[in-house]
């Protein structure tokens, strides 16, 4: 038997936990940084099975290190918080959980994102590689990192020492479940999630009586223009071969119909693949903001704040081949090249602190069945749920399955002895 096959054999003694772990997680979801139970449940599973652990890296982080013997080092990271979204699947684990999130404010709490599939698959693969510790030689190194839904849990597990207390990898795996069908894998090599920046704009005018509008500077009227001018940005200025997404998701302005507010507020969002695309559009921000403010005779200039900013994901490409080679060997459906993704991610900014080679994948959560359905009908963004919505609900098999195959076939591409007939060597 290859070591893939050795360590896997242990598959259905650890599911049932694994599944429990899962719609445990599921039910008692926790914002960023607050993440105290879910960081317990994962510590506690490491030190069961044998690890070294260190608990409360950058708040509640949470590092495990096995080593059996000489060789590589691998890092696996799963994420482990949860969003501020009312859960509106009806599950019988669903959340019915609140919490107090960073402005102060009470808010329903979901696993919309996976993540409780990201922790409940990591623990399930720590398991068994400790359980099977004959089938691989090196160090593995298993990560549960906080707060990616703020962009900032990976920068602050960093500052808090990550690298002075984690052995040093050759190489940072990890993967997230999407809405493609349970049991799809897919890879992709070099560019594969964009950097996402979040920025605040405060309108300033000047407020009157709704029947007086000649008295104002009206900051709803000027906020409304800016957002329909800030649609020509990707429109108009950049090539249409040009892949960026620039969304407004949020006006706040005025308290009743007959009061013409002295301000504005504008939330946006912006997606980019390249570095030189990002600062285009952030300037082009800018410079619509102000020139709309000036032209409305705004009293004040409009303020900017940069509320958080993810790095993009780009993936190495002999790590993503070493992977895509592992995972072509050990699943019978196959591996799927995947697409360029919208979504952003702060996991990157882990290897790039240690200065190693990283790659990304994605596994998926959707009942085959229906989305079968939905391809047929041509309906699937209209009937398959998509990460943070509140009916996000990966279904358990074979989604949490893949999960763990999936983190077994990429650790041991590296772990593996020479001559295990285990996935081709890096």
């Amino acid at each position: 038997m290859n070591s893939v096959t050795t360590v896997l054999a242990g598959l259905d003694a650890v599911r049932p936990g694994v599944e429990a772990l899962y719609r445990d997680l599921h039910a008692h979801p926790e914002l960023g940084l607050q993440e105290h139970r879910t960081a317990g449940k994962a510590a506690d599973a490491l030190r069961r099975a044998g690890y070294a652990v260190t608990e409360g890296i950058g708040g509640t982080g949470v590092l495990g290190v096995l080593t059996r013997g000489s060789g590589p080092t691998v890092m696996l990271r799963a994420d482990i918080d949860a969003l501020p979204v009312q859960e509106a699947t009806g599950l019988p684990y669903a959340s019915e959980v609140t919490a107090v999130d960073r402005d102060g404010a009470g808010t329903p709490v979901m696993h919309a994102c996976g993540h409780d599939v990201h922790v409940a698959a990591m623990v399930g693969f720590a398991q068994l590689m400790a359980r099977a510790s004959e089938a691989w030689r090196g160090t593995l190194v298993v990560l549960f990192q906080p707060s990616e839904e703020n962009g900032d849990g990976a920068r602050a597990m960093i500052d808090d020492g990550l690298l002075d207390v984690s052995p040093r990898p050759d190489v940072v795996l990890a993967q997230h479940v999407l809405s493609y069908p349970a049991g799809y894998v897919g890879t992709r090599a070099g560019s594969f999630l964009s950097a996402a920046d979040s920025l605040r704009v405060t309108l300033h005018g000047r407020g009157a009586h709704g029947s007086a509008p000649q008295a104002a500077v009206d900051p709803v009227v000027m906020a409304a223009l800016c957002v329909v001018r800030l649609q020509t940005v990707v429109s108009r200025e950049l090539a249409a071969t040009t892949p960026a997404v620039l969304t407004v998701g949020s006006i706040q302005a005025g308290s009743g119909p007959n009061v013409i507010p002295d301000r504005a507020v504008l939330q946006l969002n912006v997606r980019t693949y390249d570095p030189a695309v990002r600062e285009q559009v952030l300037a082009a921000i800018e410079r619509i903001v102000r020139a709309e403010a000036r032209a409305s005779g705004a009293p004040r200039e409009p303020e900017f704040e940069h509320l958080s900013a993810f790095p993009p994901t780009v993936n190495d490409r002999d790590a993503t081949d070493t992977v895509t080679r592992a995972f072509a060997a050990c699943f019978e459906q196959g591996v799927h090249t995947a697409d360029l993704q919208t979504a952003s991610e702060d996991m990157s900014e882990i290897p790039r602190a240690f200065g190693v080679p990283y790659t990304y994948w994605c596994i998926g959560g959707t009942d085959p069945a229906r989305y079968a359905d939905a391809v047929e009908k041509g309906t699937v963004s209209q009937d398959v749920p998509v990460n943070h919505s509140p009916h996000f609900a990966p279904v358990l098999q074979p989604t949490l399955d893949t999960g763990v195959t999936a983190l077994t076939a990429a650790a041991l591409a590296w772990l593996a002895p020479a001559g295990s007939g285990s996935a081709p060597e890096p």
